[in-house]
């Protein structure tokens, strides 16, 4: 388990839901690269295949590399507030908090409402989700 430490932003409830709204439209920029990033998948792939064997290149290459900086850009931003990117595909985030006095994490989806209403144990992931 992770002890509280000075490294670690703590949200508040309500610091977070304050956030969201920052915070989404970031992670639909996400979503986006991140889509635009798999599109590239089996070219990818292939190229790495090939550049195993002496040759490679990859058609549209540099589309991909631009695609994956613009995500790596929008992830940054969520990173630098102290937000935690769990899903790329899912907009899906934690907010580092305190519950009963040990550090837990606030959940939330895109598409889960104005409002954070989920939490969940360092250890337990999406799965382990309880209502607020």
């Amino acid at each position: 388990m992770i002890e509280k430490t000075e490294n670690i932003k703590l949200f508040t409830v309500d610091e977070a839901n304050r956030l969201l709204p920052m915070v989404e439209p970031i992670l639909m920029q996400i979503k986006t690269c991140h889509l635009k990033v798999q599109s590239f998948r089996e070219n990818a792939a292939a190229a790495a295949r090939a550049a195993d064997e002496g040759g490679g290149g990859m058609e549209g290459g540099s589309n991909y590399v631009q695609a994956l900086i613009d995500l790596s850009k929008q992830a940054i931003k969520i990173d630098e507030m102290g937000v935690q990117i769990k899903d790329f595909g899912r907009g899906l985030i934690d907010f580092p908090s305190e519950r009963e006095d040990r550090v837990v994490l606030l959940c939330w989806q895109l598409d889960d409402g104005p409002t954070i209403e989920w939490w969940h144990e360092l250890e337990a992931g999406f799965p382990g989700r309880q209502k607020l």
